[in-house]
C-alpha cells in the first residue's frame, strides 16, 4: 500500500495532533467549550519574500464545510504579506478544533509551492513557465502540487492526471532515455513526429549525444517547419556559460533562417537562472525548484473567546479585517469594526476577507483554477521580487 492518508480520514478529522483530541475530550467532560474566532495568518514568510500567494483554499472548503461555523477568507491566489489573516473560523472551539491539522498542511505547502511559481513566472519577464517537478515529490500529492504551481503561474503542468484535473492539455518534450534507445537526435526526433499527434508540438532535445548547436542545426534543417522548438537540458558538469552558449544556438539558428525555432530550458532551473537566462530563453521547464518549495509557515490563533478580544501572548487579539487598495497595492491591517478611509495615494481601499462558509453552508461559488491563475498574474504586475 502507498503511505498516503484516506480522504474520508482527512475529512473526517482523523489525521490530526493527538494533543487536539486529547482537548476536546476535556473540553467536553468538563463542560468548558465556548464559542471562538480564530484566525490564520503567517508570522514570517520564508527568507528573503516580501509576499507569498494564497493556495489550498478549495480544499480548506471541502474540509470545513457541513461543520457548525462561519468561515471567512481571503480569495484563493490572493497575494499577501506576513501578519495579515488570510482565514477567519468562528464557531464552539470543539467543533473544528480537531482539523487545525490538517488546515494549515494544506495551506502551507500549496501556498509555497504556488509563491515559487509566482516568483519564477515574475523573473522569466511573462515567459512561459511549464512545471516538471512531480518526480520529484511523493505522487500522492501530485496533483494538489501541480494545481499550486498553475495557480501559481506555470504555464503548463507535465502530469498527465493533473492536467486533466485542471482541464489542460500535459506539456512535455522528449526524454533523454528515447534518445538513447534510438541512438541519434534526429531519428528521436523523426519518430516523435511520425507517431504523436499533430496537435503536440514538435520540440526536440539536443543535449543528450552531441554538441548542442551542431545537434540544434541538424535537427531544424531535418524537420523544417515541423519543429516548433528545441530544449537544453545540457548537464551542468558540461554547461559553462550557459547564457553564452544559448546566444551562440540563437545565431547559428538564426542565421540559417531558422527564427521561429524557440529555445527552451530546463534542468535545475530557480529564480536566479530564469532571470539570468530570460533574454534569450523562450520558455523553461522548473522542476524541483518549484515542487520543493519552502512552505509558508501559517498558524491558526484564537483571537476572541465569546464575543470578547483575547489572544496568547504574541498575538493581537480581536477580528481583524485586511484593506487592500487598489491602486498602489498598499494593504492595512484593522480591527473589524473599523474602515481605513481613504488611501494617501488617493485610491479606495477595498477588503480581502469575505465570507465563506455560513452555518456550515459554502455560500460563494469557486472559481476555476485558470481564473485563479488569472487573478494572480494580474497582482505579480504590482509587485517586486
Amino acid at each position: 500500500m502507498f503511505h498516503i492518508s484516506d480522504s474520508k480520514d482527512i475529512k473526517q478529522g482523523k489525521v490530526t495532533d493527538v494533543y487536539f483530541d486529547r482537548t476536546v475530550r476535556i473540553l467536553k467532560e468538563k463542560n468548558l467549550d465556548k464559542r471562538v474566532v480564530a484566525e490564520v495568518r503567517a508570522h514570517h514568510l520564508p527568507p528573503g519574500y516580501e509576499w507569498a500567494v494564497l493556495s489550498g483554499v478549495d480544499e480548506i472548503l471541502y474540509l470545513l464545510e457541513g461543520l457548525r461555523v462561519e468561515v471567512q477568507c481571503m480569495p484563493e491566489g490572493t497575494i499577501f504579506h506576513s501578519f495579515e489573516p488570510v482565514l477567519n473560523i468562528e464557531g464552539s472551539y470543539s467543533e473544528f478544533a480537531k482539523y487545525e491539522t490538517p488546515l494549515l498542511g494544506l495551506l502551507c505547502q500549496a501556498s509555497g509551492v504556488a509563491t515559487r511559481a509566482a516568483r519564477c513566472k515574475k523573473a522569466s519577464a511573462g515567459k512561459p513557465i511549464y512545471h516538471f517537478g512531480a518526480r520529484r515529490m511523493h505522487p500522492g500529492i501530485t496533483p494538489m502540487i501541480d494545481r499550486a504551481s498553475f495557480i501559481g503561474g506555470c504555464d503548463g503542468v507535465a502530469v498527465g492526471r493533473s492536467a486533466q484535473m485542471l482541464k489542460e492539455e500535459p506539456v512535455g518534450t522528449i526524454p533523454h532515455a528515447l534518445v538513447l534507445l534510438v541512438g541519434d537526435t534526429i531519428k528521436a526526433a523523426r519518430l516523435f513526429h511520425e507517431v504523436i499527434e499533430p496537435k503536440v508540438r514538435r520540440v526536440a532535445l539536443i543535449d543528450t549525444l552531441g554538441d548542442e548547436k551542431f545537434e540544434a542545426l541538424r535537427v531544424a534543417e531535418d524537420l523544417g517547419d515541423d519543429l516548433f522548438a528545441i530544449r537544453l537540458d545540457t548537464p551542468p558538469s558540461r554547461r559553462g556559460d550557459f547564457l553564452e552558449l544559448l546566444k551562440e544556438v540563437r545565431w547559428e539558428l538564426d542565421l540559417r533562417g531558422f527564427r521561429k525555432v524557440k529555445l527552451f530550458i530546463s534542468g535545475g532551473m530557480d529564480e536566479e537562472k530564469i532571470r539570468l537566462l530570460a533574454p534569450m530563453a523562450d520558455a523553461f521547464g522548473v522542476g524541483t525548484w518549484i515542487s520543493n518549495a519552502p512552505v509558508v509557515d501559517f498558524s491558526l490563533d484564537i483571537v476572541e473567546i465569546e464575543g470578547k478580544p483575547f489572544s496568547k501572548r504574541g498575538k493581537f487579539s480581536g477580528r481583524k479585517q485586511v484593506w487592500r487598495c487598489s491602486s498602489c497595492f498598499s494593504t492595512q491591517i484593522l480591527p473589524v469594526d473599523r474602515t481605513p478611509g481613504k488611501c494617501s495615494c488617493g485610491g479606495d481601499f477595498a477588503h480581502l476577507l469575505e465570507p465563506v462558509i455560513e452555518r456550515g453552508k459554502l455560500i460563494k461559488s469557486l472559481p476555476s483554477p485558470q481564473e485563479i491563475r488569472k487573478y494572480v498574474l494580474e497582482q505579480l504586475e504590482k509587485v517586486q521580487i
